[in-house]
């Protein structure tokens, strides 16, 4: 994957890629998925909301903030969901099972067209742990990574769909080309070996002993994350160069709505900090040009009064240390509170259905993003705000 970026928990946790699919080996993980560990914090918005906040008072100071607030304005961003919105949501994936859906049911919502197959016999994963790899045999290196990427008290259903999905990432990730397959951390998934096996979902592991997704009869890489927001987005919005996948693509997320949303405000101070170098003069604010299948930022402009820049959605959410790249963004001065300009033509909504698919996929099975979706493209002209 591309750099280290910041999320809204700490500075060396991936939230989203921003290079080639065939680079872009980070799923998205909370911290920890275990009970009473800080995934179960962050499951309630409540307490992300305060984390940020509080993470946004230490970056710009309390007396900063009331000061810019009342002279230059505050951003104010509204959005849903948490991580890159690609493939399978889980906390999605625990409202299905919540309703009776059954693994393979689930996996089929998420992972368009698939079906389930089985990984070669006696596969063996190469993982990097510290400046080691180690060679550990598929299942056993799968009953150390679930419990850290899904809560082991969730449904039976959550977890071997979880189980099914970390099977075939390890297998599709090639995170070290030849030398490793996977990381040991969030680069690729959690694996704590024996000390992380829980009886719940070593019995996941089980009851899906070998399973893996394929697409037409290949394995098929199988992104997951912690929360859609209410729908998942296709892969080639959600990681600029990227091409299109018939497996990734956005569908509708019926058991995430109102639990998933989020709205901070970063004082104009801190975000123009954050966004330095994306456009010239004083920051004013960001206009969205383009969205993907759901209403995720595909492409935006970060204004100034000098001139505005291009940025991908991916790269503006991780300098602003928002969740997801599912934002709508107002500017307040005052008791005023204003909509930014959005181009997309797409309506304001929590609701969301998916877009028609592309008309004409390109020659490498799918649609490459515009090339001014690179992060800080110039975008002439003075921007006004």
């Amino acid at each position: 994957m591309g750099p280290p970026i910041l999320d809204r928990v700490g500075p060396s946790r991936g939230v989203f890629c921003m290079g080639q699919m065939s680079r872009c080996k980070s799923t998205y993980h909370r911290p920890d998925a275990r009970p009473g560990g800080l995934r179960a914090a962050l499951r309630r918005p409540a307490a992300g909301a305060a984390a940020l906040a509080a993470g946004l008072a230490l970056a710009g100071g309390a007396g900063a903030r009331s000061a810019t607030a009342a002279t230059t304005g505050t951003l104010v961003v509204e959005g849903a969901g948490e991580g890159h919105g690609v493939g399978m949501s889980q906390d999605g994936a625990l409202g299905y099972a919540q309703h009776g859906a059954t693994y393979a049911e689930i996996l089929a919502h998420y992972f368009t067209g698939t079906t389930i197959g089985q990984a070669p016999a006696a596969t063996v994963v190469k993982v990097l742990v510290g400046s080691k790899v180690k060679r550990v045999p598929l299942e056993r290196y799968l009953r150390g990574v679930i419990a850290n990427e899904m809560s082991p008290t969730w449904p039976a259903a959550a977890l071997e769909a979880q189980a099914v999905a970390s099977r075939t990432y390890a297998l599709t990730a090639h995170a070290g080309g030849s030398r490793f397959d996977v990381y040991s951390d969030s680069r690729s998934q959690v694996y704590r070996g024996a000390a992380a096996e829980w009886a719940t979902t070593n019995a996941a592991v089980a009851a899906t002993a070998g399973q893996i997704l394929l697409y037409e009869g290949q394995p098929a890489i199988s992104y997951f994350f912690a929360s859609s927001g209410g729908m998942t987005e296709s892969v080639q919005n959600a990681f600029p160069g990227s091409a299109a996948e018939p497996w990734l693509v956005g569908v509708v997320d019926p058991y995430e709505a109102s639990t998933s949303r989020w709205k901070f405000d970063i004082p104009f101070a801190t975000a123009a900090r954050r966004l330095r170098g994306l456009f010239k003069g004083s920051f004013r604010g960001v206009e969205v040009l383009t969205r993907g299948t759901s209403p995720r930022v595909v492409l935006a402009r970060v204004l100034g009064t000098a001139a505005a820049m291009r940025v991908s959605g991916p790269v503006l959410a991780a300098r602003l240390g928002l969740p997801s790249t599912w934002d709508y963004f107002d500017v307040l001065r005052g008791a005023a509170l204003r909509q930014e300009p959005d181009k997309s033509g797409r309506a304001r909504t929590w609701t969301p259905v998916p877009e028609p698919a592309p008309a004409s996929p390109g020659a490498s099975g799918g649609v490459a993003p515009p090339s001014a979706a690179a992060s800080g493209a110039p975008d002439g002209g003075t921007a006004s705000g």
